[in-house]
């Protein structure tokens, strides 16, 4: 016996300094992690392929059920090489037991050990030199900030799994056995559940930094779909992980249904709300300060919250939109048009004679055309009206600042008044002429006159 303790603690120095000499040889380090990675995958798929095809028959009351054990990586049983065990037996040292369990149990468990930290580091080599290398050629850092984000995490996931192969070689108590299955699957779960929140976080912060100009986003929408979304992936990830511990989750999906429908009916509206808001922020059909129309409704808008919109109308009213309505409602942005567009009519008396009217054209077009603001101009004599001849103007000012519009128009109409004076050019307006049905003499040309004031 105490030769065989001998030999077992020689063994273990031997691949001590073997384990010394193998890490300070970086190719060597590499090339025995790939060799051990490519055995354990072939074992390991090997049992996998046994545990899962296995299928224990139970009869209960006449009735024959299935059950199917589970194929996670986390809660399999580890299944020995066949190789080992004959290794075994053929060096008797390795059959000495401690703590009842024989030494190449230890060895092997060693071995696994190890190789969860080689895993663990190669991991980190591949985030650092490798995938971090890729993202830095990119021309967006968001990538470089995704992988930093899942470098910790996935050397804690390989880490686990593998130092649970490990602990798996030794004949545990049944008890102990059931805890550090249970609490391997627990940390990793939760390791996993918090990279991808953290990546979601990530993923909002970069959406963040790309709209800094739209506060309503930042400040409201994406806080909202951001805490919405990590209590569904932290409710989701319960559930998967109490199912994978043997718990019975019918039942609590089953109390989430009908509590989600019946808060879903509480809060039709405002849901329906949000939901508004939520277009209104990612659709962005108007901002604050934009002159829009709603329905009926035409004015300014002074904000928008994630229950309505509040916009302050032309008579000074502030009328409370509920955001619902956006989506069955058509929005016309007063703001957003690239010009003002304003199609006028001048009336020039009959008396006109027809050089005076192609010269009150050109006057037009010389008046609109000078102005620094016309971004466009269509002017015509179109129309023999009742009491007028009509000239169109359909004119395009270059601006949607409608104080300056109208000032601008000013400007227009006072040089067209004091340019068609100049030229002798009047301005029509509605006149009537009467005739008696008795009148012997009835005027052939009767002009139209402008009526004192008395």
């Amino acid at each position: 016996m105490y030769i065989s303790l001998v030999s077992a603690l020689t063994s273990l120095k031997l691949l001590h300094t073997m384990i010394k000499k193998v890490l300070r040889a970086t190719t060597s380090k590499w090339f025995l992690m790939v060799g051990v990675v490519i055995w354990l995958g072939a074992h390991q798929a090997l049992a996998l392929a046994l545990e899962t095809n296995n299928v224990q028959t139970t009869v209960t009351n006449s009735e024959t059920t299935s059950l199917k054990t589970s194929a996670s990586a986390i809660s399999q049983k580890h299944v020995t090489p066949t190789w080992i065990i004959k290794l075994s037996e053929s060096l008797p040292f390795l059959k000495y037991q401690i703590f009842g369990n024989e030494l190449w149990k230890y060895i092997l468990s060693l071995i696994y050990i190890f190789l969860a930290f080689m895993l663990a580091k190669g991991a980190d080599f591949l985030f650092r030199r490798v995938l971090k290398q890729l993202a830095e050629k990119t021309t967006t850092e968001l990538d470089d900030l995704i992988i930093e984000t899942l470098r910790n995490p996935l050397k804690i996931v390989f880490f686990v799994i593998f130092l649970r192969i490990g602990l798996d070689v030794f004949e545990w108590p049944e008890i102990i056995q059931t805890i550090l299955s249970k609490a391997f699957t627990i940390i990793v779960a939760a390791t996993i559940t918090y990279a991808i929140i953290k990546v979601l976080d990530l993923l909002f912060g970069y959406w963040r930094s790309r709209n800094k100009e739209d506060k309503n986003i930042n400040e409201q929408l994406i806080p909202l779909i951001r805490k919405s979304l990590q209590i569904f992936i932290i409710i989701v990830a319960s559930l998967v992980t109490l199912t994978n511990l043997g718990i019975d989750v019918t039942a609590a999906i089953a109390s989430l249904s009908i509590g989600g429908l019946a808060i879903g009916l509480a809060a039709q509206d405002t849901l329906a709300n949000i939901f508004g808001a939520a277009a209104v922020f990612i659709d962005k059909p108007f901002k604050i300060g934009d002159r829009v129309k709603i329905n009926d409704i035409d004015g300014f808008v002074e904000s928008i919250s994630l229950r309505s919109t509040r916009v302050r109308n032309l008579d000074g009213h502030l009328i409370t939109v509920p955001n619902k309505m956006m989506g069955n409602s058509i929005i016309t942005n007063i703001t957003r048009r690239p010009n003002i567009r304003t199609v006028m009519t001048i009336g020039i008396t009959y008396n006109t004679p027809a050089e005076k009217i192609k010269r009150a054209t050109e006057i037009l077009e010389e008046i609109y055309r000078s102005h620094p603001k016309t971004h466009d101009v269509i002017i015509g004599f179109n129309q023999f009206a009742d009491f007028s001849l009509n000239i169109t103007v359909i004119h395009w000012w270059d601006s949607t600042d409608y104080k300056d519009y109208l000032q601008g128009m000013q400007e227009l109409n006072l040089k067209i008044k004091e340019r068609f004076d100049q030229e002798g050019i009047e301005f029509a307006f509605p006149t009537q002429t009467v005739y008696l049905r008795y009148d012997q003499q009835t005027p052939k040309n009767v002009e139209p006159t402008i009526p004192k004031t008395l």
